[in-house]
């Protein structure tokens, strides 16, 4: 099977899975800057992967432009999400479900990775993201316990990343 990984990542967790991907499943890794050149139709499957923010997955309207061309063809297609919570986070599956139209949803199999926080390959818009959620939940009267786990977290740069999420998104590949 000819697969392809296509990631868009900010400040590197997206590129290690991506990476870990290709790796596992002997196939090609593109950055996503140049997969708007490729002839996707040339793959048996094509796995895109993006970073979240606020709930969405990043660079994923691309993808699902792609998604009536490339399943009608009969091509095999995943996206891996990565985002700064932890992979049982109960906010991961309505995230995700909620990034695809119930048309969508059967004709992707859908992964969540978690990565983490690097302030210091951040861009400033997305500190400027995290200062101020930060500052939101902080300031809260009333702070519950999962208010606390998320304050402590985004605090500081954290990498909760692991090669098995990578593992069930090349199992798919084979």
């Amino acid at each position: 099977m000819k697969s392809i990984v296509i990631y868009n990542s900010q400040t590197g967790f997206t590129k290690k899975y991506a990476e870990w991907i290709s790796e596992l499943a002997s196939c090609e890794c593109v950055e996503f800057k140049s997969a708007k050149k490729l002839n996707l139709l040339d793959y048996d499957a094509i796995v895109f992967g993006s970073w979240c923010m606020a709930g969405g997955i990043t660079k994923l309207p691309w993808f699902k432009k792609q998604i009536p061309a490339l399943s009608s063809a009969g091509k095999k297609l995943i996206v891996y999400a990565v985002g700064a919570s932890p992979a049982d986070s109960p906010d991961v599956p309505v995230a995700m479900r909620k990034s695809f139209s119930d048309a969508e949803w059967p004709l992707v199999k859908v992964f969540y990775c978690p990565g983490g926080l690097n302030y210091d390959k951040m861009s400033g818009t997305s500190k400027l993201g995290m200062k101020m959620l930060l500052k939101i939940l902080s300031s809260k009267k009333d702070q519950t316990e999962e208010d606390l786990k998320q304050i402590e977290m985004i605090s500081h740069s954290y990498d909760i990343s692991d090669k098995k999420y990578a593992e069930a998104v090349a199992a798919e590949l084979k």
